[in-house]
């Protein structure tokens, strides 16, 4: 039987750890175990001597803890780690795993294993962890036995690069957050074209790490590296590396003959540009994708996750769910386009998805861009465009000019734009009274809330929004411009597993946010809650670094958490109705009793007992003027804190009748 070295150990997994940061990880979740000892405590011996480069959180719950790495990574477009033990541990990740394969965010996934000789012999806790998320990871690695030799540290610096390069795939790594370019570098949503990768570590025993070692991260770093820190008596000086440690974008284009074409096909055209998630991460990339639309006079649908409804422009169209009839259908022809681009998933919106293929079969040329794939559950593509949106906008930009001038935008016509203009401002004005006291009954509408939810939420902050009712009542109320605001959900499988963790999790990268979410999704993640306890030891650790450990670039980072939108916490808004509200909109919908059995399937949850179970403020409204109360109030509220809204279970379809 072997026996493990704690000094390599410790070596092995600084060496990791190390260039893990060095390649943009910023936070690791925990979540306890025995065998997952020595890169638990790594991690968090990384987080103490160096926390402006690494944070750790512990969750006890292995599947809330990869939904709050998911967020994370969603909002800051970053990989996030996640450590878990051996055993049914990791199995726990897999909802999560899935989520971030499908949405493409950057995931990191650490899982701990008993040594070779144990496996198939019956050992506690052990089962064949290789390969455990099969397709569903973008790169899989078993990982040695520890070892410090030369070779093994070198290797194990390698192999978090490779991690990091594979849950990258083709994002960009943000900028600081501190940076001087801050405004233009904003995530304004949760674009990503990366995804989750598995690492599994075999470790034998003694479990604990020897982390006093001085040099503990130091280890397996290359010659010119090291000698740019210190150079070693008698070695030749290195020059010091000028590039940054990480991926060298490469900005791709459209050029030449192909990109003239495509200009000229979208100037002699009635075109309209779908945007859906993926279409544009930061401000900078929403103006290229605003100044595109501007060049070929583009009306823009601009679904609630695309990040342009913060864009207070006349072609962003924000509220057309509310204009598409039942079915998609278009209720004027002069609203139908010859030219249907595409960017990112198809939107909310099923209206808007039904229309677009109604569209295709009417022959409408549609042209999908994206980096990876179509996403086209319509098959209705038409010319597949292999680049990022905001590259693409550029492209087609620069074609403008350099085949057809200036006087070939000047030469648009205008005429489709300002139809679609038009029916905008209609449905605009509709949707903008619901909360302003002229609607009746608006105090047990959901809609109603949700504008004021939209309204008060500050400038700078992050509403995050559960599946099923509440992202598509975010679509239908929110309106375009006003103020910029970061709209993320989990739509890759449109689960409500770890809803709540993944808000709390993207929360760590804003001022405020807001969750909106109904009664079941709450209650299915209800042990997020527990994070209370978590983000206060966060607040202790960010006090005590903020003396000589901390470095003036976190200060700044730390205080633009602080001030922008108030103290950093989340807020959640629960709009109760008791059950599975939106089983009244769908086919299921019957008198029966199989109905309220199987679908809406009322829980009737005290939520302020379970609540105060984790020492979360709590407060209920019954009226708008009780809400705007309570929501103001929590916006100086540190940490979680939560807000319940009781609404009806039935009529949800007449509820909504006057906006869909």
């Amino acid at each position: 039987m072997t026996v493990a070295d704690p000094r390599a150990t410790a070596r092995f997994l600084g060496a990791f750890f190390d260039e893990l940061a060095k390649w943009g990880v910023e936070n690791v979740v925990i979540s306890p175990g025995s065998r997952s000892t020595p890169l638990s405590m790594t991690a968090y011996e990384l987080s103490c001597r160096a926390p402006q480069r690494m944070s750790t959180y512990v969750d006890i719950d292995e599947r809330g803890a990869a939904f709050l790495a998911l967020g994370m990574a969603k909002a800051s477009g970053r990989p996030a780690a996640l450590v878990c033990s051996s055993g049914t541990a990791i199995a726990n990740y897999y909802p999560a795993i899935l989520e971030a394969e499908s949405s493409r965010v950057p995931l990191i996934v650490l899982t701990a294993d008993r040594p070779p000789q144990l496996q198939g012999l019956g050992a506690p806790q052990t089962c064949d962890q290789s390969h455990a998320y099969g397709t569903h990871v973008r790169a899989y690695r078993g990982m040695p036995l520890p070892a410090d030799d030369e070779g093994s540290l070198r290797f194990a610096r390698q192999a978090a690069r490779e991690a990091c390069i594979a849950a990258l795939g083709s994002c960009e790594l943000p900028q600081n957050p501190s940076s001087a370019a801050t405004h233009v570098s904003q995530r304004l949503a949760g674009t990503c074209f990366g995804g989750p990768v598995h690492l599994n570590f075999p470790f034998d025993e003694p479990l604990k790490p020897d982390v006093t070692l001085p040099d503990l991260f130091d280890a397996g770093i290359p010659c010119t590296e090291a000698a740019a820190a210190g150079e070693t008596l008698g070695a030749k000086p290195a020059r010091k590396p000028l590039l940054p440690v990480g991926i060298a974008q490469v900005l791709g284009g459209m050029e030449g003959a192909a990109a003239a074409q495509l200009a000229r096909e979208l100037l002699a055209n009635n075109v309209l540009l779908l945007a859906g998630e993926g279409s544009c991460a930061t401000h900078k990339e929403a103006q290229r994708v605003l100044a595109f639309a501007r060049a070929f006079a583009i009306p823009v649908l601009a679904d609630p996750l695309s990040g342009l409804r913060s864009l207070d422009d006349p072609l962003v169209i924000g509220n057309y769910d509310s204009v598409f009839q039942p079915g998609g259908i278009s209720p004027d022809d002069s609203l139908n386009p010859q030219v249907i681009v595409r960017f990112g998933r198809y939107p909310v919106s099923k209206r808007a998805t039904q229309w677009a293929r109604a569209r295709e079969d009417a022959g409408v040329l549609q042209v999908v861009v994206d980096p990876l794939e179509t996403r086209d559950t319509n098959a209705a593509t038409t010319v597949f465009v292999r680049m990022k949106p905001a590259d693409f906008a550029q492209s087609m930009e620069r074609a403008l000019r350099t085949e057809d001038g200036p006087a070939a935008a000047d030469a648009n016509d205008l005429s489709f734009a300002n139809a679609w203009q038009r029916v905008e401002e209609a449905a605009a004005k509709r949707i903008a009274a619901v909360d302003a006291g002229e609607e009746s009954g608006a105090d047990g509408f959901e809609g109603a809330y949700v504008r004021r939810v939209l309204e008060l939420a500050p400038e700078g902050s992050c509403l995050f929004a559960a599946n099923s009712m509440s992202v598509r009542a975010v679509d239908t109320f929110y309106l375009k411009g006003g103020k910029q605001l970061t709209v993320l959900a989990n739509r890759g499988l449109n689960g409500i597993d770890g809803t709540v963790s993944t808000a709390i999790g993207a929360s760590r990268y804003f001022g405020r946010t807001t969750l909106i979410t109904g009664d079941l999704t709450m209650q299915h993640d209800l042990n997020a809650l527990a994070l209370q306890r978590e983000l206060r030891m966060q607040r202790q650790l960010s006090g005590i670094a903020s003396g000589a450990n901390r470095t003036p670039e976190q200060d700044a980072e730390c205080d633009t958490r602080e001030t922008n939108a108030g103290v950093q916490g989340i807020t959640i808004v629960l709009l109760n109705n008791n059950g599975g509200a939106i089983f009244d909109m769908l086919p299921q919908k019957s008198q029966e009793a199989y109905f309220e059995r199987l679908f809406l399937t009322p829980q009737d949850v005290d939520f302020q007992a379970a609540v105060a179970a984790f020492g979360v403020p709590y407060s209920k409204t019954a009226t708008l003027a009780e809400f705007d109360r309570a929501y103001r109030g929590s916006l100086d509220v540190p940490g979680i804190s939560f807000i319940e809204v009781p609404v009806p279970l039935q009529g949800l379809r007449e509820r909504y009748a006057g906006y869909w």
